[in-house]
């Protein structure tokens, strides 16, 4: 008489995993800025800045608070899934075709997308490494080969992007401003790598901080939506529109592109909040400028403290800066993390002496300098 379910075999436990198994059991999983929550929990510190995850410092827009708390009201309706409005206005403030437009959970469903439709077993993507995870991890769920090739300097090395190229290269991935350095690609020599790309290849371009540019040679994907080559230009409202917490982003790209991607977008992946509130922090043009002001100033005073410290670190187009330090970057990490500032450390992105810190409000930009000058003196 049996007292309970019996048991699995242990040869039944150890057999082999099928391949498709075991190509997901190789993937690196993402690992995001650690959470305020987590540190107060760790460390017991209540009062910390995170300087990890390039948020904007100020929250999101008031105009989108208030979408989104009208938009609370309706949740028990689903969205409209090709979020007409939200589209219309993208397409009004980027000069970009509507039919062009595709929406995603994050920008990286986006990702997800393009490696869906453009992507299968015996394909290659070329990616700049280091980068955005998120790239790699797609490209194994559709069973293509991811192909690394190495920054040159801190910079993406578009020449020997084009050296990887072969008949089964089906896309490259290109960040600018990049991640985790803050450098942008120039308008110049992005044009030259696109002339030399063939045009079965699409290039997905990822501008996640295109908004905090200030060098006016840097490249603006959306120039090159309509060159007759596939392009598709990935955007976020996240970083400088303060929205990280809805996931709401989108590509623009040409039309027929778009038209496969939404065949395959499932019907609902951006909520009526998150509609409503990128849709209103397009239109609060105050907002954006301030977060511009607070950052670039951010970024500013931080770098001519390191400077005057003698502390190392990159120009930035984004929001954040690039700091090589002189001890491990784990060290500091761990160092900074007790004087409550939580930032990222490079060791996984393959610069053990390197951290990335965010700019933030004032007092969070003077509490990490502090916090940084102890440390390393």
């Amino acid at each position: 008489m049996r007292d309970g379910p019996r048991p699995r075999s242990t040869s039944a436990m150890a057999a082999p995993r099928p391949k498709a198994l075991e190509a997901f059991a190789r993937i690196r999983p993402y690992v995001p800025g650690k959470p305020l929550e987590e540190v107060a929990r760790e460390y017991g510190i209540t009062d910390a800045v995170k300087l990890a995850s390039n948020e904007n410092p100020l929250g999101p827009s008031p105009k989108a608070a208030a979408a989104i708390r009208e938009g609370l009201t309706r949740l028990h309706r689903y969205p409209e899934g090709a979020a007409p409005l939200l589209v219309e206005k993208l397409s009004a403030h980027l000069n970009a075709p509507a039919e062009g437009i595709v929406l995603g959970n994050g920008s990286d469903e986006l990702i997800s997308m393009l490696t869906r439709v453009f992507l299968g077993p015996g394909d290659e993507a070329i990616l700049p490494e280091p980068a955005f995870l998120m790239y790699d991890i797609m490209i194994n769920c559709d069973g293509a080969t991811p192909v690394p090739v190495p920054l040159t300097d801190y910079v993406i090395d578009l020449a020997a992007i084009l050296d990887r190229i072969t008949p089964r290269t089906r896309m490259i991935f290109l960040t600018s401003p990049n991640n985790p350095t803050g450098l942008a690609l120039s308008r110049s020599s992005f044009e030259a790598f696109l002339d030399a790309v063939p045009e079965d290849v699409v290039v997905a371009m990822d501008e996640a901080y295109v908004e905090f540019a200030r060098d006016p040679s840097a490249v603006n994907g959306l120039d090159y939506i309509d060159r007759g080559k596939p392009v598709a230009v990935l955007r976020t409202f996240s970083k400088a529109y303060g929205l990280a917490g809805l996931r709401i982003g989108y590509g623009v790209m040409p039309a027929d592109m778009a038209a496969l991607l939404n065949r395959i977008r499932p019907p609902f992946n951006t909520s009526i909040p998150a509609q409503l509130g990128a849709a209103a922090a397009l239109d609060d043009a105050a907002f954006l400028e301030k977060t511009l002001r607070t950052v670039h100033s951010g970024l500013d005073h931080i770098a001519g403290v390191l400077a005057e410290m003698g502390v190392e670190h990159l120009p930035s187009q984004a929001n954040f800066l690039f700091i090589k330090v002189s001890m491990a970057a784990d060290a500091v990490f761990e160092a900074l993390l007790r004087e409550g500032v939580v930032v990222r450390s490079m060791t996984s992105y393959g610069y053990p002496d390197h951290i990335r810190v965010t700019a933030g409000t004032p007092s969070d930009n003077a509490k990490f300098l502090n916090a940084l000058k102890k440390i390393l003196s």
